[in-house]
């Protein structure tokens, strides 16, 4: 009986970056080892699916498979659901550049304000600089 080692679920990793997130997709993958003693990693687009020995795994990818055609939306679009995380990251990007940082973004609406006039007429003599 082929004994299942590691069994890791399609997922994806989410890397913080400055003004963002990159979000890197991870197949779901089967990690096992044959009667013959074997290790076989499987994935479900995996083309391979037999050992050495002859084994035959191809339901185990078939499985995989259709696992992976079965996540939830949460887990297939993360950007959608991470508002907390959004609004967190947002704040700590504030923080860390000060008000006139070239790295900063700044709402392109808030020049339409009054208070904000001096500040476009800055911008304006930097360009032309």
């Amino acid at each position: 009986m082929p004994r299942i080692i590691e069994s890791i679920k399609a997922h994806y990793s989410t890397l913080e970056v400055p003004f963002g997130r990159v979000y890197s997709w991870h197949q779901a993958h089967v990690v096992l080892e044959c009667d013959c003693g074997e290790k076989l990693t499987f994935t479900g687009t995996s083309a391979i699916t037999t050992c050495r020995c002859g084994a035959d795994y191809g339901a185990l990818v078939h499985d995989i498979c259709l696992r992976e055609r079965q996540l939830p939306d949460q887990a297939e679009h993360p950007w959608l659901h991470d508002e907390q995380s959004q609004a967190d990251q947002h704040l700590r990007d504030e923080e860390a550049c000060t008000e006139d940082s070239p790295w900063r973004y700044n709402d392109v609406t808030s020049g339409l304000a009054g208070d904000d006039e001096e500040r476009w007429k800055k911008a304006r003599v930097r360009q032309d600089l």
